[in-house]
């Protein structure tokens, strides 16, 4: 599949139950672009083990951490709408193990991450609901 923001590919996923509550609509897959980080719901069958490697080195590898984390990230661009949601997605990555901050900050000094989200900005943000 490819985005519909800026073509690139899209690692698609399935929503986990706990999470689906979280989103907007009622999709139970959703796909975040490898370029654009742009999060996209998905309508019929995605793979079993999404491969988010194929994001970023700095995306975890751990589902219970990646699947939360693509679900914030694609809700950032949205911080006053979503406080909440993100606050609770936040601690589900924490709680997985991975450091939410700090994969952000990967993110935006990866040169093949074009995203209009200032990642760094966001960062700051969320430093304040943790």
């Amino acid at each position: 599949m490819e985005c519909s923001e800026c073509s690139a590919g899209l690692v698609t996923f399935e929503i986990p139950p706990e999470f689906r509550e979280y989103l907007p609509g009622e999709e139970q897959a959703a796909g975040l672009c490898t370029r654009c980080l742009s999060l996209e719901p998905v309508t019929g069958s995605v793979p079993g083990s999404p491969a988010f490697e194929e994001v970023s080195d700095a995306f975890p590898t751990n589902p219970d951490a990646a699947l939360p984390m693509a679900l914030l990230i694609g809700l950032l661009s949205n911080l006053a709408l979503y406080r909440s949601e993100i606050s609770s997605l936040l601690a589900s990555v924490e709680r997985a193990g991975t450091d939410p901050l700090l994969v952000l900050d990967r993110l935006a000094t990866d040169p093949a991450v074009e995203t209009d989200i200032d990642l760094r900005g966001r960062r700051r943000q969320l430093e304040q609901l943790l």
